[in-house]
């Protein structure tokens, strides 16, 4: 019987570390200010969430600027340092911009997501770009 309910919470957790691993995988970069204008919305001060957990697109997610507004899961699974990511942060960003077009260069070219400077600190510590996994929400 004991063998029987470990086996179903082993099947357990196998099932939700599967349904909670469905994201891609991709590169953040990060940018500081000044963040506007912006692709999405130019000058409105408005777009910007109040945490300031926002994002610019890459050219792979930015879909003919489609991507403006979208929210998604990002958290950081690797870089070239061991330490660099803060294991177990996950945040929600909005992109808010176009990384290609944004006024402030990114640390890092060819960035699936360049994140505000203060949402890269919340999932990694300080280098130019970390490796991520992110999902659309």
């Amino acid at each position: 019987m004991k063998l029987l309910q470990s086996s179903k919470f082993l099947l357990l957790i196998l099932y939700l570390s599967a349904t909670l691993a469905r994201g891609d995988v991709g590169r953040a970069a990060h940018y500081s200010p000044p963040y506007i204008p912006t692709a999405c919305n130019g000058n409105d001060p408005s777009q910007f969430p109040s945490n300031n957990l926002f994002a610019a697109a890459g050219e792979g997610i930015w879909d003919n600027g489609s991507a403006c507004g979208r929210r998604y899961l990002v958290r950081c699974i690797s870089a070239t340092v061991f330490g660099t990511c803060k294991l177990g942060q996950t945040i929600q960003v909005t992109i808010v911009d176009r990384a290609y077009r944004a006024v402030s260069r990114p640390s890092s070219n060819d960035a699936t997501i360049v994140l505000s400077t203060t949402a890269f600190e919340n999932i990694a510590r300080a280098a130019a770009w970390v490796n991520i996994e992110y999902v659309e929400v």
